[in-house]
């Protein structure tokens, strides 16, 4: 008989933290005229002389068919634009324009404040010892990742 899975409910409760996170962030974001992803694009560029879409992507976590779209609607909307990359000739750099950037000032204090009053919940040592025990995680997810692709090359 197989040994039940003793992480098992770490993952159900890390998948319900995300969830419930999504939920709350994404319908303040929405009462903002924006989409999560919308939203993460402008917080990412905000203050920032832009970025080429690769960084951008890896910043946001969005996928690079995703992103392509979310950089076309925010373009329409005149809250981005993209210019010729100076390294890369082919290349581009997606950058808020005077509005997305007012736009940014707006919204990311706003989301702050509004991130601010859940997390309020939790005393200075619970975040604290919430982040290191999520970085452990993720590190033995990533040591894990590394080692296997280390034995996968010839």
């Amino acid at each position: 008989m197989d040994r039940p899975l003793p992480f098992l409910p770490l993952l159900r409760e890390l998948v319900r933290t995300y969830q419930a996170f999504e939920r709350y962030s994404a319908a303040h974001v929405q009462q903002m005229g924006l989409t999560p992803a919308q939203f993460d694009v402008i917080a990412t560029l905000g203050n920032t002389a832009g970025m080429n879409p690769k960084q951008l992507g890896h910043k946001t976590l969005i996928t690079k068919g995703t992103l392509t779209g979310v950089i076309d609607r925010l373009q329409a909307k005149g809250l981005v634009r993209r210019l010729p990359d100076p390294s890369d000739g082919r290349g581009q750099i997606v950058q808020l324009t005077a509005a997305g950037q007012a736009l940014f000032e707006q919204v990311f204090p706003a989301h702050g404040k509004h991130l601010g009053q859940a997390f309020a919940q939790l005393d200075p040592q619970q975040l604290a010892a919430a982040e290191t025990a999520l970085r452990r995680v993720r590190e033995a997810l990533e040591h894990r990742h590394n080692h296997q692709a280390a034995e996968v090359q010839p």
